[in-house]
């Protein structure tokens, strides 16, 4: 780890534990920070404040008072998930207290390189599919970031041979200051999280962070076929290489006569790729583009495309039943992510959604839901949804408790050849603690079939 005297002896807020809360606090222990850590969890409950505790490190636990700023903080690095107008957090910007996410602090802490991936849809198939090329080029990365494994725990251990390969999403790009990847990926952009960042416009700059501190000497990975994507990127000063689905491009990474090209060089033919859904190609190009800017070999790239099928909760196939094909695509928390998923499939879809109300409509589901041979509908959501399914004119739609009993639901309105395909279109947080536990459920009642 390298020592980084910005943190050193500076007294430091940690607010909100969890994973990565708890991981800054043993990183910026090591460095010499003097810590305070704040989390909603009340001390009895909460394992990792009293181990924090044990070290010597300052705990308040059982919510978040605002006196706690009185102790006149260097820097507060809070969890991605706390909003900007948390209390302690809009007291602490009105004082000019620096608010960061431990992404910063893992990019002060490595002498590593980064590659920062970041996008409304497809980041961790992308981040994932970026990792494996490297590894099998034999160029040393390591993953991180919003994918589940914490980047400053990541960088702790990384060295300068290392490139640490890290989904970022825009609630950790929010708090960034001096982050600058090597190569900045920006996938999509479309309307998630308009509850927390308040409008699109914010959502863009958000976004946009990831080329913020950038130079000539780095590289922008962006979708050309994205409008929101190039405004986000149109003052960058880093090298622009561009990726394109419907366009045939000088450089860049692009797909023509059935194949994937890079600049003018043939990668690999689309019909040996075996990720589904024609979505994926967007990421496939973005990991491409990534992977030729770092000099991985064409048969790394070749080895992970012909072999890779997907990440679990991605438009992940479970298994089949009766010949009905079980899909898991948990992590689609928005619009989009669940029309990509529908449009993955030929056969007639019986689609599982519901989830969290963030008050929207789902309007923009309709022309994709006309595809739909069934609605099984559950959470918050389930009558807005009914009504967009009413307007695709789609005749069967049932409305059931949970995830579990809407698959045997699923099943017994299906028939041989249908495919049955868990697609929320909106957040777990009604009642899940997380998307990947309510994909978990999904599978378990799958394979209880």
């Amino acid at each position: 780890m390298k020592k980084s005297e910005k943190f050193t002896n500076k007294h430091i807020l940690i607010l909100g534990l969890a994973k990565s809360g708890f991981a800054a606090a043993k990183v910026l222990h090591e460095v010499g920070a003097v810590l305070t850590v704040n989390d909603q969890k009340p001390y009895e409950e909460n394992e990792a404040a009293q181990e924090l505790e044990k070290m010597g490190i300052k705990v308040v636990c059982g919510g978040h008072p605002i006196a706690i700023l009185d102790d006149h903080f260097d820097f507060i690095i809070k969890n991605p998930g706390i909003p900007y107008s948390n209390p302690i957090i809009d007291k602490a910007i009105k004082r000019g207290i620096p608010i960061l996410t431990e992404v910063e602090l893992a990019y002060h802490i490595t002498p590593a390189d980064f590659i920062g991936i970041t996008g409304s849809n497809g980041k961790t198939t992308t981040t994932t599919l970026i990792y494996e090329m490297l590894e099998k080029g034999e160029k040393s990365p390591l993953i991180a970031g919003n994918i589940g494994t914490v980047s400053c725990e990541v960088a702790q251990g990384a060295t300068k041979e290392n490139i640490i390969v890290t989904e970022l999403s825009s609630f950790q790009l929010m708090g960034i200051a001096d982050f600058a990847p090597r190569i900045a990926v920006l996938l999509n952009i479309f309307d998630a999280h308009l509850d927390y960042h308040g409008t699109k416009e914010e959502y863009i700059k958000a976004k946009a962070r990831i080329f913020e501190n950038q130079t000539e000497a780095d590289y922008c990975v962006i979708n050309i076929d994205d409008k929101d994507v190039m405004f986000a990127a149109e003052n960058v000063r880093s090298k622009r290489v561009q990726f394109s689905t419907t366009k045939i491009l000088q450089e860049g990474a692009y797909i023509k006569d059935q194949a994937i090209y890079f600049n003018d060089e043939k990668i690999i033919e689309i019909k040996d790729i075996v990720l589904p859904g024609v979505h994926n190609l967007e990421n496939i190009l973005a990991a491409v583009a990534v992977a030729k800017l770092v000099s991985t070999p064409n048969r790394a790239i070749n080895e992970v495309l012909t072999s890779f099928t997907g990440v679990k909760h991605r438009l992940q196939y479970v298994t089949t039943v009766e010949n009905r094909k079980f899909y898991n695509d948990s992590k689609a928390t928005n619009i989009l992510a669940t029309k990509k998923a529908i449009s993955a499939f030929e056969q007639p879809v019986i689609l599982l959604a519901g989830g969290l109300d963030r008050g929207n409509e789902f309007d923009e589901l309709v022309d994709e839901l006309t595809r739909v041979k069934a609605l099984v509908l559950f959470g918050q959501t389930a009558k807005k949804l009914e009504r967009a399914g009413q307007l695709a004119g789609i005749e069967i739609v049932k409305t059931v408790d949970n995830v579990e009993a809407a698959v045997k639901v699923a099943y017994d309105l299906s028939n041989e050849g249908d495919v049955i395909l868990l697609s929320p279109a909106c957040a777990s947080w009604d009642q899940h603690k997380t998307f990947e536990e309510r994909g978990d459920i999904f599978i378990n009642a799958v394979h209880k079939l």
